[in-house]
């Protein structure tokens, strides 16, 4: 069974730039460039009729508006017991338009809400053992982040293997959207 996610691929020149933050900090399991990305809606394990399915209902939202993506700063999720360093979007109303077009379409075709409140990102470091006080040390030090902006032309649906998170990811489908 395939476990499936939608979301934007970051390019290149911009994984490059994200890349030269990695280093320095304890318990940080560092994402490869390659696998950098926005998760839109996490499908998760299942049947390839379904995955068949979702496939379709996606087509659906092909051609929905293209945009821009502005990375605006440096944080963490967890709180007091950090779990992941990321980078995160700008508020792009576009974004969230498509995300929630996906969340309708998926649950026609099935799959359960998804009960997350939908934070775009792009996970630098999964963290296991950092601190708080670590962590907002180590984005202190890490200066001025400098806004970082991609054009989006095309979400994908990506799979993955059953891991701990991180890749690698392969994407199975592409969705072009309008200019």
């Amino acid at each position: 069974m395939p476990r499936l996610f939608t979301g934007i691929e970051v390019p290149r020149d911009v994984g490059l730039a994200l890349s030269l933050k990695r280093g320095g900090l304890t318990g940080a399991r560092w994402i490869d460039t390659e696998n950098y990305h926005i998760t839109l809606r996490f499908i998760g394990d299942v049947d390839h009729a379904t995955a068949a399915d979702v496939m379709d209902m996606l087509d659906r939202l092909a051609d929905s508006e293209a945009f821009s993506i502005r990375l605006s700063h440096l944080g963490s999720f967890g709180g007091d017991k950090p779990r992941a360093l990321f980078v995160g979007v700008e508020n792009n109303q576009t974004l969230l338009r498509l995300q929630a077009a996906q969340e309708r379409v998926l649950q026609r075709a099935g799959l359960p809400p998804d009960g997350r409140k939908f934070v775009p990102h792009v996970a630098l470091a999964r963290l296991r053992g950092a601190s708080a006080p670590e962590v907002a040390g180590f984005i202190a030090q890490s200066g001025r982040f400098m806004p970082l902006e991609f054009p989006v032309r095309r979400f994908v649906l990506f799979s993955s293997k059953d891991s701990v998170g991180g890749g690698p990811y392969l994407v199975e489908h592409a969705y072009a959207l309008a200019a």
